[in-house]
């Protein structure tokens, strides 16, 4: 499933130049560009991520799998579904980027409760930044978060270590280094 998910990803979501032309969230230039959806949003897309972050976080008796909106919301959708068709369901939830101001003023949207154990997803880490909010927020609405799973890990900038720090079960499916075509190098 992996190999048929990165001939997918170098398909639809990845492009890399001899010069950085791909202006990052954080303002730095890179040669490579990642953008998930095209991919997660794709009928065989979300059934490959699925069933690869399902399998990252079988038998940890998670009760959620989330992250982010949106980057991480196809992927906690697939995964939560292939979860149920295991035998060994987990809700989906997603975390708002701003705070809902009204009704129940809440980070996460679904049915998690203080307490519950959980696994934060991302699509793409660089910095790690929107991972570690997410992780911040899911904390702050009482959630336990035991795992992070990263769809690709950009390898530019540290990003996992930072993740690391906060919640020491952290990994990445897939290196930018993986996406690269064959015989291709990274300087």
């Amino acid at each position: 499933m992996k190999t048929e998910l990165i001939a997918l990803l170098r398909r639809k979501s990845f492009q890399f130049t001899s010069e950085p032309t791909f202006k990052l969230a954080s303002g730095k230039m890179s040669r490579f560009y990642v953008n998930c959806k095209p991919t997660t949003l794709d009928p065989r897309g979300m059934f490959l991520c699925g069933h690869l972050i399902f399998g990252a976080l079988r038998g940890l008796n998670l009760a959620g799998v989330g992250g982010l909106t949106f980057g991480a919301d196809p992927l906690a959708m697939a995964t939560a579904f292939v979860s149920e068709l295991q035998g060994s369901p987990m809700k989906a939830f997603s975390i708002r980027k701003t705070q809902k101001d009204h009704g129940i003023v809440k980070w996460i949207e679904g049915d998690m409760v203080p307490g519950e154990r959980v696994a934060v997803i991302e699509d793409v880490v660089t910095t790690g930044g929107s991972t570690l909010k997410a992780v911040d927020r899911a904390r702050a609405e009482g959630l336990e978060v035991v795992k992070v799973v990263a769809l690709i890990d950009r390898q530019e900038e540290g990003g996992m270590d930072r993740i690391r720090e906060k919640v020491t079960d952290a990994v990445a499916l897939i290196t930018r280094d993986e996406l690269l075509p064959p015989g291709s190098a990274v300087p």
